[in-house]
């Protein structure tokens, strides 16, 4: 499987109009063509009747072949319920099909992929699972998508241990394979240690939760997350399964309050959340500490007040340096995984992702530049190449 051209980092675009918005979805975003000429008799019979009916029987006695006699093994399913899309939340899952066709694009443009957008009108565990389990033999892989914690960890753990394609919902490890990358540059910059570093992750979700297990995975010991109740600790009672777990692995100090009591001293703060952080508990960290506020669109530090107290600073936002965004990761994870012929995304897989990120921007590194641009094509190729590697090891 090849790449696209190599992309290039373009200026940050005028304001988008609701014209050109619409305009830019008028009919959908994709398109099915066909990647063989059928313009003979003799085309139609190799592509259709009789001949295919020879491959159909080949794939019977192999099913492997159809990795390579099918789309299947360059073919990634995407798919959600609309419980939880961008910022919106449950909008339901018409509403979230825009946003599965733009990854669909994502997929075409970084990695030269097929993707579907699939938008399931499921919303329980159960019949997710089902369904998904149902039309997996169309697909080499599984890219879940905007569904709502804690369904998405059912789904997705149950998924891995039915299935034997990868599967991997990107709301939950794509953020945190790329903030990975983006505190790996910023200790590397900073001269500090990552595995020494207290870090407060505001969010319990999909990706608080996801990015608090990578860190712990990448060696970090002291990590503290918040919910909408405060730090979660072992005292607090009525936790749910996720959360109990999560305390296996965070919080060793046992810490308890809120967002003052968990920043105060802390060397990072990394924000998956709609909350809000105040002078006062920002001036309670240590001394330059590192500022990764990513709700969008408005972060939970205010920009003015994260450069004011931040040694790094990043945001979801694309018009300020250092974007955490998902693109770096996926495209090149599943590229990756499915040239490996892999038959899950393991932890090893992701951290390696991580690293390979990082890496491309350590080339240029400085304050406002700790993760590479999202359009940057070096990354894929990289990444995937990364994953490859993982896969062959394990």
């Amino acid at each position: 499987m090849s790449f696209p051209l190599e992309h290039h980092v373009d200026h940050q675009p005028a304001q988008l109009s609701d014209q050109e918005i619409f305009d830019a979805h008028e009919g959908g975003k994709l398109t099915v063509t066909s990647s063989r000429p059928l313009r003979t008799v003799r085309d139609l019979s190799l592509a259709y009747t009789p001949g295919v009916a020879r491959v159909c029987q080949q794939i019977h006695g192999e099913p492997q072949a159809s990795q390579r006699l099918t789309g299947r093994g360059r073919t990634v399913a995407i798919i959600s319920d609309g419980s939880a899309v961008l910022g919106l939340g449950n909008i339901g899952p018409l509403a979230a099909l825009p946003v599965m066709e733009g990854k669909a694009q994502l997929f075409s443009a970084f990695a030269d992929l097929n993707a579907v957008p699939i938008v399931l009108d499921k919303h329980d565990a159960d019949s997710l699972v089902a369904t998904i389990a149902a039309i997996a033999p169309s697909f080499g892989a599984i890219n879940l998508e905007d569904i709502a914690a804690p369904t998405c960890f059912e789904v997705e753990r149950r998924l891995i241990e039915k299935l034997d394609i990868p599967v991997m919902h990107d709301d939950q490890h794509g953020t945190a394979i790329v903030i990975t990358a983006a505190l790996h540059n910023s200790c590397r910059l900073l001269n500090r240690d990552l595995t020494r570093l207290r870090v407060v992750i505001s969010g319990a979700g999909a990706a608080g939760v996801a990015c608090a297990k990578m860190l712990h995975d990448a060696g970090i010991t002291d990590i503290t997350v918040l919910d909408s109740r405060g730090i979660i600790q072992k005292d607090r009672g009525h936790l749910n399964p996720i959360k109990e777990e999560l305390l296996t692995y965070t919080n060793p100090r046992n810490i308890t309050g809120g967002v003052a009591e968990a920043l105060r001293g802390a060397d990072a703060f990394i924000g998956l959340s709609r909350g809000h952080v105040s002078e006062q508990e920002l001036a309670g960290m240590a001394p330059e500490p590192i500022l990764f506020s990513l709700a969008n669109p408005d972060p939970e530090i205010a920009p003015e007040l994260a450069y004011r107290y931040g040694a790094v600073v990043a945001t979801g936002r694309s018009d300020l340096p250092n974007q955490i965004n998902n693109v770096l990761a996926f495209p090149g994870i599943f590229h990756g995984a499915l040239a490996a012929g892999a038959t899950s995304i393991t932890p090893d897989m992701k951290l390696a992702a991580s690293r390979a990120i990082a890496e491309i921007a350590a080339e240029d590194l400085n304050a406002e530049h700790v993760i590479p641009s999202p359009l940057d094509g070096r990354v894929a190729p990289a990444v995937s190449q990364a994953v490859r590697m993982a896969a062959a090891r394990s």
